[in-house]
C-alpha cells in the first residue's frame, strides 16, 4: 500500500483536526478540511457559500431526519430543481473526495464529511476516530475561548450532534460506532504528538501488509 488515504472523523475538542494538520506536516502529504468546499465548488459550479452553509449539517426536522437516505453517489444534474439541495451539495463533496483518493499522486488526509463511508469500497484508507470525554474537550478549548464552561459544553454537545446526525442520515450507520474505523484515539489519554506517533506506527504496520 504505497498511497493511502487517511481519513479522521473527531469530536469537537478532540484534537482531530489538529492531528490532521500535524500528521500532514510529519507525512509530508496534502491535508483537506474546508479546502474540500472550494474544490466541490470548482466542480459543480455552485457557490461555495452554499457548500458552507450545509458544511456537516442536516435539517433539524423530523420529517427530514426519517426520511434520510444512504449516499449512493448519483449527482443531480443542473436541470433539477434539487441541483443546489443539501443531498447534491454532499454528492459533489462525495465525488471530490472519490476523486483524491483515486486521482491524487501522493497519500493525503480528509477530515469529516463521512470521507470513511464515502471511500469504504478503497482497500488504501485508513480510517480513524478521534474522541475524548466531554471534560477533556472542555478544558482542550476553553483557553481559547471567552466563554463558560457551561457554554462550552452545550457547543461541544451541539457540534457533536449535528456531526452525528450528518453521518447517520446519510451513512445509515452511528458516527461514534468503533466498527466504522480502522483505529479510535481517545486523546485524554494522549498528548497530540503521541497521537500523531501511534497513528504512525498504525500506518508504518499497514503499508507492510
Amino acid at each position: 500500500m504505497s498511497k493511502y488515504v487517511i481519513t479522521i472523523a473527531r469530536g469537537y475538542g478532540s484534537g482531530g483536526r489538529t492531528i490532521g494538520k500535524m500528521l500532514s506536516e510529519e507525512l509530508g502529504i496534502h491535508y483537506y478540511d474546508r479546502e474540500l468546499l472550494r474544490l466541490a465548488s470548482d466542480e459543480s459550479g455552485i457557490n461555495e457559500e452554499l457548500f458552507g452553509k450545509a458544511d456537516e449539517k442536516i435539517k433539524d426536522s423530523f420529517l427530514y431526519k426519517i426520511m434520510r437516505k444512504s449516499y449512493s453517489g448519483e449527482i443531480i444534474t443542473p436541470d433539477s430543481d434539487d441541483f443546489v439541495s443539501n443531498d447534491n451539495l454532499f454528492n459533489f463533496q462525495a465525488k471530490v473526495i472519490r476523486q483524491l483518493a483515486k486521482e491524487e499522486d501522493k497519500s493525503c488526509i480528509v477530515v469529516g464529511r463521512c470521507a470513511d463511508y464515502i471511500l469504504k469500497d478503497c482497500k488504501n484508507v485508513i480510517r480513524l476516530f478521534v474522541h475524548a470525554p466531554l471534560e477533556h474537550c472542555i478544558d482542550r478549548i476553553e483557553p481559547m475561548s471567552n466563554v463558560s464552561r457551561r457554554e462550552l459544553q452545550k457547543k461541544i454537545e451541539r457540534i457533536d450532534k449535528h456531526r452525528a446526525d450528518y453521518y447517520e442520515y446519510y451513512t445509515h450507520r452511528a458516527w461514534d460506532n468503533a466498527a466504522n474505523y480502522d483505529l479510535c484515539i481517545n486523546t485524554s489519554e494522549l498528548t497530540l504528538q503521541e497521537a500523531v506517533i501511534l497513528i504512525m506506527e498504525y500506518i508504518k504496520l499497514r503499508i507492510k501488509q
